[in-house]
């Protein structure tokens, strides 16, 4: 009886400690940073991410993504407030990505999803990759557009079927036709994410498409 019950304990206790799958967004998802930290709905692997003035601020990231605890749909549309607190630049996000990985001791870190890169790199180069950033790149700015520190501009992320988009303040900036779409588990989630330099993120929605 005794063995039985501490079976029955033992059972109920691995059940409680299992990992729950993320929850799907199946309506708009919105958050505006109108607390004090980033909350429950975030997984930090180890960034510096804080609510500050009622935005997201990340900075000294070094590759460890901010990941949001929720499913991404295959179709999806990501709008976003982005700005940059130096002349240096470095806005990234990450998508459909697995929502754990990261870099490792500063070392280098190969995303599991899609990685878009405003400014990157001293703000040299703006790239639109799939999961090496610093490897084969999918799209590259050759316009060499610079983040202007301090100004604020829109992203819209927008994935349907194979085609991957990338717009700013409303004007097309990126594209990229995969011809394996990374989806479903494992490349199901979005990020934000740092290097070293501050950057600020607000107003972030995702809606299914």
């Amino acid at each position: 009886m005794r063995r039985a019950l501490a079976i029955g304990l033992l059972l109920a206790a691995l059940g409680g400690c299992k990992v729950k799958e993320a929850p799907p967004i199946t309506e708009p998802y919105k958050d505006d940073f109108s607390r004090a930290d980033p909350g429950s709905d975030y997984y930090n692997t180890g960034g510096d991410y804080q609510i500050v003035d009622g935005r997201l601020r990340a900075q000294k990231g070094y590759n460890h993504p901010l990941w949001l605890r929720k499913a991404l749909p295959h179709d999806v549309q990501i709008d976003v407030d982005v700005w940059a607190g130096t002349a240096i630049g470095d806005i990234k996000v990450e998508f459909f990505g697995d929502g754990k990985s990261h870099a490792f001791n500063k070392g280098a870190y190969t995303s599991t999803g899609y990685v878009a890169v405003f400014g990157g790199w001293s703000n040299s180069r703006s790239i639109l990759t799939r999961r090496e950033e610093h490897g084969h790149q999918l799209s590259e700015d050759k316009t060499r557009r610079k983040v202007m520190p301090n100004h604020k501009y829109h992203w819209t992320i927008v994935r349907r079927g194979s085609q991957v988009s990338w717009s700013m303040d409303g004007q097309p900036f990126l594209t990229y036709d995969d011809p394996k779409p990374l989806a479903g588990p494992g490349h199901d989630h979005f990020a934000f994410a740092s290097w070293e330099s501050p950057t600020y993120f607000d107003n972030l929605v995702i809606t299914p498409l």
